[in-house]
């Protein structure tokens, strides 16, 4: 057994500290406001954003191995029109006949923070565990403290994960309860999840690249198609190429699911493309997506790997005893 001994010579008039744990690699760090930073090695990969103004929660920025953001707030010609697009969120167009999607004066849904389960940190990863209540609005904006009806309960786990030169994985388990009727998901190629990738990164208004597990490429050859998973890559920098690779977990319904895509710089995976889905009150559904954050353009065998490893996957570890 090879035992490593550690000595530290202290400086004169320095206190020794007691014995310590380690610093965790991966840190989830509270702010201000309804947000938290998630650190790797003290510098920000992203940030979840859940204040009780917001329409919805989302994450802003994941930063890719080149320090930059490979997703943006808003489509990068229509700010006003698509200002539900914030980087990478969670929601549905048609919960039980109430629109949750976009911003629009008809939509009634509105995505509540409930509460935070926990936060983790860890050498492996990083973990957000929170319940949110979706909700029918009367009202546009509502004030802190008001609700409106409950249509769904969500359980979400977000686990962050760092691999080798700067690329990391984010794990997204999603468990939907109907509290007390069956609450149906409309036939609809908007929802369960969506990514507005940079500017830079589209087709249409950079130098990017689409391609999906079929080996389609572009909007032509993705847009609402099946696929195990779908990659959008190209310039963050005028040297670096990254992109994020979005998963469908093999438990999901309807895998390989259908992918809302765009030239434009967006990607969804359309959990409900083909046919309505109901909730019971007795029977939770249960989602996992993954979003791989990485450098370059890798080769379909690369991202193979990937989405072996994610689908292999299992629950979100039991929260540790105090």
């Amino acid at each position: 057994m090879l035992t490593t001994l550690l000595i530290m010579v202290l400086a004169p008039g320095q206190v020794e500290l007691p014995a310590a744990r380690p610093v965790p690699r991966m840190q989830v760090i509270p702010q201000p406001d309804g947000q938290a930073s998630i650190e790797r090695d003290g510098h920000q990969i992203s940030r979840y954003w859940f204040g009780p103004e917001l329409r919805r929660p989302f994450l802003f920025p994941l930063i890719g191995p080149s320090g930059k953001s490979l997703t943006r707030m808003g489509h990068p010609r229509d700010p006003n029109g698509h200002s539900h697009h914030n980087s990478v969120w969670v929601t549905h167009h048609d919960v039980g006949g109430v629109a949750f999607w976009n911003d629009a004066p008809s939509s009634k849904g509105r995505i509540v923070h409930q509460r935070v389960v926990r936060y983790e940190d860890a050498d492996d990863e990083a973990l957000i565990e929170i319940v949110n209540g979706w909700h029918e609005t009367l009202t546009p904006a509502l004030s802190q403290g008001e609700r409106g009806r409950l249509l769904l309960e969500e359980h979400r786990a977000m686990r962050f994960q760092p691999q080798a030169g700067g690329q990391w994985l984010l794990v997204l388990d999603l468990t939907f309860s109907a509290p007390k009727e069956p609450v149906t998901l409309g036939k609809t190629n908007f929802g369960m999840i969506g990514v507005r990738m940079a500017k830079t990164i589209g087709v249409h208004d950079g130098g990017g690249t689409i391609r999906n597990s079929a080996g389609g490429v572009n909007e032509a050859g993705v847009h609402e198609k099946p696929a195990r998973w779908v990659d959008y890559s190209g310039p963050i920098t005028p040297s670096a190429r990254e992109g994020i690779t979005l998963l469908d977990h093999p438990l999901n319904p309807n895998h390989p699911n259908v992918f809302h895509v765009r030239d434009d710089g967006w990607m969804g995976a359309a959990l409900t493309f083909a046919a309505p889905l109901t909730i019971e009150p007795a029977r939770p559904l249960k989602l996992r997506y993954g979003l791989w954050v990485h450098a370059g353009v890798p080769k379909p065998e690369a991202i193979e790997a990937q989405f072996a490893e994610f689908a292999k996957l299992g629950d979100p570890p039991i929260p540790k005893t105090k």
